[in-house]
This record gives structure tokens, C-alpha cells and sequence, in this order.
């Protein structure tokens, strides 16, 4: 296994990180435990969670995955062999069990949230604490066409209080470090203003989405991420599955992610199938299982700091991990970086 640091921070995590938002529907108490088991064993001591896991959400399992976590740091005794990451929720009208309908990202929401995270996990210190996504309306999840007015001109105010409440937080132990999730070029720069103009805690990674389907984070994130050492936590490198090959011609195996979320998928889209074909050609050509070709280009990234896996299955798991070992020659890379080209991001 490769690690790479953290930011600016002295922690090394590993080049796999895994994922946990499968445990508590798709995943098991038992079978979670196992993956981290194993996992560990392979590793991986970095693990990504958040407050709304498991994925699809619901107001019954609320919460789980971070449960499932603390159940099997108390079997395995292994809190210190491991970088833990959660996330806190920002807005949004779709969870309104998250703290009574108030799931924001301002200051008494950041304290509840965090010592809600830290009961559920059974911890006193969560490594890496994330935002989810912003308070403000951005363009992520799909939408497009920036609303200027939907915008009140106090983002950056927000930022400062966010960064504020985050650095009582640190002093108090029971968060290390911080960095955000489904982010901008802009929402990036202005915490890291902040923290130089503010001397406020420092942001260390950014968690987006990456993947051959959506490399939108090379368009202006990707310099921000190696010149500011704020490093891609990459988040669905397989295109939820996609880049299987799964979903091809309008397929939704029965239990898959697509068949049991009830909202729709962000790499349903029309040009999807086209350039999912083209890079399984490429894979069944220089016989590569897919999912360690679309890993390994993802792991290959220079502002990556660690690519976030998920399984349902054990065996999908070591397929996962093995993609570590998976070194993409220039002849594969300039024929992926072909299709990329004839079908840019078709899933942003």
C-alpha cells in the first residue's frame, strides 16, 4: 500500500481509503465489520464516514454507519491504527430528521453535529472533520446555470464563523484537522483566505467527486489542490458502479445502488453508455479488469491524496484494493485520455 500526507498536516494515509456509506442497508453490522477487518489488514487505515451514511438516506438508519464503525473499534481495539473522517451535513430539505430540520452549517449545528458524530462513532476525536457540501448554493449534484440569486453576499462571512466554531473544536480536542466536500474553486481559495487572514484553522483536502465520467475537478480545482496542498479525496471513482459496465443499456440489477436509492442517478445521463463502452474496449483489450483500470487512473492523479472505495461485497472489495497494484502504461493513459476527448465529462 502507498500513503500519502495529508495536507500540510504529519499524518499519512493510505492511497485507498474506504468507504463506509454502503453499511447499514447494502452492507451489514457483520459484513461492514468484515470489510474493515480486512481492509485494515490490506493497509488501509483511512476510513471516510459521515453523519447522514448510510446511503440512500433515510430517518430509520440515520446515523447507522457511524454506529457500525464504533461497534467494530470496540471489538478490534484499533482506533490508533486508523485516520477516521466524517462529514456534517450541510442544508437541505431532504433530511428533515437530521437535527430536528436545522442541518446547517453554522456555528451550535457544527457543535451538535460533531458531538453527535463522536457518540455514534464511540470517540473522543474525529481526524479528519469534513463539510459535505456548502452551506451556500452551489453547482454540484447536477445543477447547472449559477444562480447569482439565490447568493445573500454573506458567504464569506459564513466561511469565517464555520472556521471560527471548527478552530474551538480543535483546541478542544476533539477534532484534528479539517477539509470540505463537494466543493469550488472559490469555496476552496476563500477558506484558505481566511485561514492565513484569520489565522484560523487550515483546510487539508477537498472531497469530490472524480472519475473517467466527471474529471470536472481538472477544470480549475486540480492547480488550487497542488499548489495550495489541499489534496482530491476522490469520492465515486466507479462512477457509483457505472464504470462496471452494470448499468450498460438501461440494466439495474436487482440490489444494486440504482435499484434500492430512489433518486436518480448523476451518471444516468444520455452520453454515459457511449464512453462507459469505449473504456471497457480499452480494459478488455489490454486485459484489465475495469474497475482496476478506472481505479488506477484515478490513484494516478499527482493531486490526489487518496481515492475512496466502496463494496457491497467482499470480493468487489479485494478487486478494489488490489487496483494499488494496477500501474496504467502512457499507451493506456493517451488511449483514455482519446475517449475523454470525444466524450468529455459526460457525468458532471
Amino acid at each position: 500500500m502507498e500513503y500519502r500526507k495529508l495536507g500540510t498536516t504529519d499524518i499519512k494515509v493510505s492511497l485507498i481509503c474506504l468507504g463506509t456509506m454502503n453499511m447499514g442497508v447494502q452492507v451489514g453490522e457483520e459484513d461492514g465489520r468484515a470489510q474493515l477487518d480486512y481492509a485494515l489488514e490490506q493497509g488501509i487505515n483511512f476510513i471516510d464516514a459521515a453523519e447522514m451514511y448510510p446511503v440512500p438516506p433515510q430517518k430509520e438508519t440515520y446515523g447507522r454507519t457511524e454506529e457500525i464503525i464504533a461497534t467494530w473499534l470496540k471489538k478490534s481495539g484499533r482506533r490508533k491504527d486508523i485516520v477516521l473522517a466524517t462529514k456534517i451535513c450541510g442544508p437541505s430539505p431532504s433530511f428533515p430528521w437530521v437535527r430536528d430540520g436545522k442541518a446547517r452549517v453554522e456555528r451550535a449545528q457544527i457543535f451538535e453535529a460533531v458531538d453527535g458524530s463522536l457518540k455514534r462513532l464511540g470517540t473522543d476525536t474525529i481526524d479528519l472533520y469534513q463539510i459535505h457540501w456548502p452551506q451556500r448554493p452551489v453547482n454540484n449534484f447536477r445543477k447547472l446555470d449559477y444562480d447569482q440569486t439565490e447568493v445573500s453576499g454573506r458567504e464569506a462571512d459564513n466561511i469565517a464563523e464555520t472556521l471560527q466554531a471548527l478552530d474551538e473544536l480543535i483546541t478542544s480536542g476533539k477534532v484534528r484537522h479539517i477539509g470540505l466536500s463537494n466543493e469550488t474553486p472559490w469555496g476552496v481559495m476563500t477558506f484558505l483566505n481566511c485561514h492565513i487572514a484569520k489565522d484560523l484553522p487550515r483546510v487539508q483536502t477537498v472531497q469530490n467527486p472524480y472519475n473517467l465520467l466527471n474529471r470536472t475537478f481538472d477544470i480549475g480545482l486540480a492547480e488550487i489542490a497542488l499548489q495550495e496542498e489541499v489534496g482530491l479525496l476522490a469520492y465515486s471513482p466507479l462512477g457509483g458502479g457505472t464504470l462496471t459496465g452494470k448499468y450498460l443499456n438501461g440494466q439495474v440489477p436487482k440490489g444494486t445502488r440504482r435499484d434500492i436509492d430512489p433518486r436518480s442517478s448523476r451518471y444516468a445521463r444520455p452520453r454515459a453508455d457511449e464512453a462507459v463502452a469505449d473504456y471497457l474496449a480499452i480494459a478488455k483489450k489490454h486485459g484489465l479488469e475495469p474497475a482496476q483500470m478506472a481505479l488506477a487512473f484515478v490513484n494516478a492523479r499527482p493531486y490526489l491524496t487518496s481515492t475512496i472505495i466502496g463494496a457491497t461485497s467482499m470480493e468487489q472489495l479485494k478487486v478494489d484494493i488490489d487496483s494499488v497494484k494496477v500501474k496504467l502504461p502512457q499507451e493506456i493513459i493517451n488511449e483514455i485520455n482519446a475517449v475523454h476527448d470525444r466524450t468529455p465529462n459526460p457525468c458532471p
